[in-house]
């Protein structure tokens, strides 16, 4: 089903600038739970702002206000957990708990965004999301991966799939449910999430540790995800893809190569002014997926550019959040 919100006029800004949050240099206090060390969501909410370059306008909350509400929220945080460890390079993650915790927790992974060649895990843009995610139950981990140039596709694709075997192989020790496993991603991280959803070990991405577990996900949303690889559909585009996918078949790179109906269901944001990820690529994935017989929705944001943080776009960023964790409860609770 594909929904257009109507602008109800609101004075355009322009929202994407540098996040000026930085880190206190106070020191989280940690508690020991088994051969895990939690740090208090309090302490982390102290010591670890967003780092992307996005920051959200005077509208909606700051930084350090989303942390707080984490901390408020977070039964505790497993900070730079190694997931794997790929030629002597250790792959980092944070991992929130849910206070809501009964039984085995659904889990909803969270892949930056940066052009496939910069950010990390401390992602203003998933952020956002978090309070919603642990007010509804969902075990929550944000991922550090490889970047180019000194790594290129499908070293990152490769990265996050290490990842998924990981928490199932592991599954007990963070009390998540194995079987119950979404992903959200922006950008690069959108392109990386569907990706996930929609390969198998036949592709021969799956490489690396815990080759004994499946990678595959149950959901996945997508803000601004590209679809075709091969398409030359903005500069900052190829910039980046001409970086991070040096001498690869682009058609292999790209995620509408490889739906199936079997795969699972998705949610397409994508913004009707994004100069980055232009929008016919939100249309393109989401006429695939349809076409092949995947449940797939897609929610074009009427004045969004690629932030989707414009005060006047619609839906706003805040019934944004509310979309994506309502339908993670519909498929994964």
């Amino acid at each position: 089903m594909k929904r257009k919100f109507i602008l109800t006029g609101v004075v355009l800004l322009i929202v994407s600038l540098a996040c000026t949050s930085s880190s206190t240099g106070m020191t989280p206090t940690a508690v020991s739970e088994g051969s895990q060390t939690i740090t208090t969501a309090q302490s982390y909410s102290e010591t670890s702002p967003p780092t992307d370059s996005l920051s959200i306008n005077d509208s909606e909350q700051s930084p350090q206000e989303l942390l707080n509400q984490i901390s408020e929220k977070s039964k505790g945080v497993l900070l730079d957990v190694t997931y794997c460890t790929v030629d002597g390079v250790e792959l980092k993650m944070d991992v929130y708990f849910p206070i809501k915790q009964s039984g085995k927790s659904p889990l909803v992974i969270y892949i930056h965004g940066g052009g496939w060649k910069s950010g990390d895990k401390h992602s203003l843009q998933g952020y956002i999301d978090v309070p919603t995610l642990l007010d509804a139950g969902f075990a929550i981990a944000f991922l550090n991966y490889r970047l180019a140039p000194d790594h290129l596709f499908p070293s990152m694709l490769e990265d996050v799939k290490c990842a998924v075997r990981s928490f199932r192989a592991n599954a007990d020790k963070y009390s998540i449910d194995p079987d119950k496993i979404g992903a959200w991603g922006w950008s690069a991280g959108a392109h990386l999430s569907s990706m996930l959803a929609l390969t198998d070990a036949s592709e021969g991405f799956d490489v690396g540790e815990y080759g004994d577990e499946s990678s595959r996900i149950q959901a996945v949303v997508l803000l601004a995800s590209p679809a075709d690889m091969s398409i030359d559909f903005s500069p900052i585009f190829i910039e980046a893809r001409d970086i991070a996918f040096v001498d690869y078949d682009l058609k292999k790179a790209s995620p509408i190569t490889y739906i199936t109906p079997d795969d699972p269901p998705f949610l397409i944001l994508q913004g009707d002014e994004d100069p980055v990820v232009t929008p016919d690529q939100g249309q393109i994935f989401y006429e695939s997926l349809i076409t092949s017989g995947v449940e797939a929705e897609l929610i074009v944001i009427e004045n969004g550019d690629h932030s989707f943080l414009r005060p006047n776009q619609s839906p706003i960023r805040k019934e944004l959040t509310t979309m994506i964790v309502d339908f993670f409860v519909k498929h994964l609770k």
